[in-house]
């Protein structure tokens, strides 16, 4: 096999190589994308959760905690 023959193999090899790298790339991509969107999904449920708990500590009696405490 020549010089030239086994750059070329060498080179083919390569290419495959980059498109398989390109396709992984890709598919690494959309994980992160779909990863992101929901962790925006969770952020945003967590704050709804933290404005609901605030309003429900709002409606607390404010000697609920000192009572509670006494007995």
């Amino acid at each position: 096999m020549s010089k030239l023959d086994v750059l070329a193999e060498r080179v083919e090899r390569l290419l495959l190589r980059h498109e398989e790298l390109k396709r992984t790339n890709t598919l690494l991509e959309q994980q992160v994308a779909a990863l992101q969107t929901e962790r925006d999904n969770l952020r945003s449920r967590l704050s709804a959760a933290r404005a609901r708990i605030d309003v429900l500590l709002e409606r607390l009696p404010a000697n609920s905690s000192a009572s509670g405490a006494a007995e």
